[in-house]
């Protein structure tokens, strides 16, 4: 997986990117792409400018959204670039936002950060407080984030929140550590993106404990813990891990996996009740590899354990292996 793309859809809607302000676009053509808004309701709305040589600031596009639609009627909200989103965080749009929660009282989706590798790379992007968001829409039932430096994300508790992703080329382990804390009685996704130590991703085994225990998470269905360096550790916590018993899917891909953690998670608790087990980007053996497909589609699983965009090298006698999305 990349983050070459834009998101296509959020919060169960497509995206779609709301005028920004183009030098090279006359008064006409502005107004006649304002009159040709979707309804409010029928879209998540991707507010974004320019990286690098924008015509106005993130919360200047902002406030003209707010003009153009009825803001009680947005369901979702995409944040995509801002000015230099490589040097500076989101902090201001994180105020901007959480001031106009009165008007977006039917927001229910929000992802920051629809940036692209082309734009900024993942582990460039600046983030900030995010729970800024959370504490501000207690109504909120999805929320997003691409980018882990700068990012924090201290305990909370919210009611309402059923899905949580967060992507990264390295996850800080404080980021994981507030996670972990966090009461989230409604979530039923959670997905991490760990990364490397490279790219800031410092977190242990010992600090996905609370969530593997899945006390704080009573609802969750789906566990997605992708794009580690230490996959094959990370599989082996799992295996004994209680939230499993009551998954419906579990995601271990993206990663550095090897037949060790495959080895671990045969030998740890059932995973037939499973429905699907996501392990693409990988470097299991073929004959590990089929062997827990066959065990596990025997069951009733579906098995994903694609490997064809991993990508290793050798350097004497050490062989270098990479997550799929890094810097």
């Amino acid at each position: 997986m990349t983050t070459g793309t834009h998101l296509s859809a959020w919060g169960g809607l497509p995206t779609y990117r709301f005028p920004v302000l183009d030098e090279e676009t006359d008064d006409a053509a502005r107004a006649t792409a304002m009159r040709a808004l979707p309804a409010p309701d029928a879209v998540a709305w991707r507010i974004t400018v320019d990286c690098d040589d924008a015509e106005e600031t993130w919360t200047e596009a902002f406030a003209r959204f707010l003009d153009a639609v009825d803001p009680g009627r947005v369901r979702a909200l995409v944040i995509g670039c801002w000015p230099e989103a490589f040097d500076s965080g989101p902090e201001e749009i994180f105020e901007a936002v959480a001031a106009a929660r009165s008007r977006l009282t039917a927001l229910r989706a929000l992802f920051v950060g629809d940036i692209t590798s082309e734009e900024c790379e993942i582990s460039w992007i600046n983030q900030g407080t995010v729970t800024t968001l959370l504490d501000a829409f207690p109504a909120l039932e999805e929320l997003g984030v691409r980018g882990g430096q700068n990012l924090a994300f201290p305990a909370v508790r919210h009611e309402n929140l059923r899905a949580l992703t967060i992507q990264a080329g390295g996850l800080p382990a404080e980021v994981v550590r507030g996670v972990a804390a966090s009461d989230f009685p409604s979530l039923r996704e959670l997905e991490l993106w760990l990364g490397t130590s490279d790219y800031g991703g410092d977190s242990e085994i010992d600090d996905l404990a609370p969530i593997l225990a899945g006390d704080r998470l009573p609802s969750l269905t789906r566990l997605a813990l992708r794009n580690s360096e230490a996959q094959d550790a990370v599989c082996a916590a799992v295996a004994a891990a209680p939230v499993v018993a009551r998954l419906q899917e579990l995601d271990l891909s993206m990663g550095v996996l090897t037949d060790d953690g495959i080895v671990a998670l045969l030998g740890g608790q059932p995973l037939s009740h499973l429905k699907s087990l996501d392990l693409h980007h990988n470097y299991v053996s073929a004959e590990i590899g089929a062997h827990l497909t066959d065990t596990l589609t025997a069951a009733g699983v579906t098995v994903n354990i694609d490997a064809d965009d991993a990508d290793s090298y050798e350097d004497g006698d050490t062989v270098w292996r990479y997550v799929s999305v890094a810097e």
